[in-house]
């Protein structure tokens, strides 16, 4: 597809080949693992290197169905390929593999996805790499954190459960000044590639749990690790010698989900923000933290850098005791509690990242609740809410 193309349009047409499938508007899924060669040439060609991207040789190495997503994604993304995994922590953790070895320093934003960490603190430890968790707010001040061993700087914007907006055009200039091949890695789960394009701004890898808005269903696991010329063979390479591979069936639904991404994020920004500014009116509240309301710390980094806002945000209430929150959350009809997001519910869950945080501590006192924002009418989720905070208040 042309690069002229509207984002909208390109996210409905990118990676379908009708004309490769008799005019099927949709790929087929295909079942593989064995790939059969009609003579001994060409079982011998299928395993010597190709320029051909879509050569199917074996089930895991790629198939039409597996093609087609992630031509998409790295399209969408601005990348030279994309790899395809299991989960958007398998997505983590391939790229952190593919790009770090033993004696190696990775600083890792202390706003991290929680299951990130544990990658840092367990397997990257043992293999004998160092993590230094650094402040999201920390922009050019990076600098001063390289070391001569430092070789990824793992970037998450807006942070995970507290939405701090980081500044990666500096972080981005910090890595390359430092002239030590130093690679940038972001996890671009919350905005998705609709709504913000790292690599375009000089990031080197973009990783994405495709489980939430690309799936957009609750009803698949998928990860993507896009990433520039320079960097994808070592990811993609990592993906293959750990075997690292997803079911043609969940390939399937995130394709199909995606082609919906761009009307679904405009319905959940849409109501995420109204519910944003519906939660800073009650009395309950003590903050609400979204990137996209202008009174926001983040907002100007995120006005500049990002087209649009994710339906996930937080709000942090004013301290109560742990009953009158359980009589808040246990009524409520449409904020379902349960992990993940992105799906076309709503959820509402309380997190706790006091207990994790080092580089910036999270010191609130009252609970800190985090919204997805689904695609229910508005009027029904504030009547929800509503009739939540009256359940506290009674109880």
């Amino acid at each position: 597809m042309s690069r002229k193309h509207r984002p909208e349009t390109d996210i409905v047409h990118l990676g379908r080949r009708p004309q490769d499938q008799g005019g099927a508007v949709n790929p087929p899924v295909y079942h593989a693992s064995t790939i059969l060669f009609p003579t001994l040439d060409a079982l011998e060609a299928a395993q010597k290197p190709s320029a051909d991207p879509h050569r199917v040789t074996y089930g895991r190495r790629g198939t039409p169905t597996s093609f087609v997503l992630s031509d998409a994604i790295a399209a969408l993304e601005g990348a030279a390929g994309c790899v395809l995994t299991p989960s958007g922590l398998s997505a983590v953790g391939v790229a952190l593999l593919g790009l770090l070895s033993a004696g190696d320093h990775l600083l890792m934003v202390d706003t991290a996805y929680g299951p990130t960490r544990t990658i840092c603190n367990g397997i990257l430890k043992r293999l004998g790499i160092e993590t230094t968790y650094y402040d999201p707010l920390a922009g050019a001040g990076i600098a001063g954190l390289i070391r001569p061993n430092t070789r990824v700087i793992f970037l998450e914007s807006p942070g995970s459960l507290t939405f701090e907006v980081q500044d990666v055009p500096a972080i981005v200039a910090a890595a390359k000044a430092a002239d030590r091949g130093i690679v940038t890695v972001i996890d671009n789960t919350w905005a998705s590639p609709h709504f913000f394009k790292p690599i375009l701004l000089g990031v080197d890898v973009s990783v994405q749990a495709a489980t939430k808005y690309i799936v957009g269903h609750s009803d698949a696991l998928l990860g993507t690790i896009a990433a520039n010329a320079a960097t994808f063979p070592k990811v993609a390479k990592a993906a293959g010698d750990l075997g690292i591979w997803t079911g043609p069936d969940d390939m399937y639904l995130a394709q199909r989900g995606l082609r919906t991404l761009a009307v679904r994020l405009d319905r959940h920004q849409e109501t995420g923000l109204a519910l944003a500014r519906y939660l800073q009116a009650r009395p309950e509240v003590r903050r609400v933290l979204h990137p996209a309301l202008p009174d926001d710390p983040g907002h100007a980094l995120w006005r500049r850098d990002f087209t649009g806002a994710s339906g996930l945000f937080g709000a942090v209430l004013h301290p109560v005791p742990r009953e009158k929150l359980a009589a808040f959350l246990d009524g409520l009809e449409f904020f379902g509690m349960g992990w993940s997001w992105g799906g076309y519910e709503s959820l509402c869950v309380p997190q706790h990242p006091e207990g994790v945080r080092t580089a910036r501590p999270w010191t609130e006192e009252g609970p800190l609740l985090r919204f997805h924002a689904g695609l229910e009418a508005i009027e029904d989720l504030i009547a929800d809410l509503d009739a939540g905070f009256a359940r506290m208040a009674a109880a």
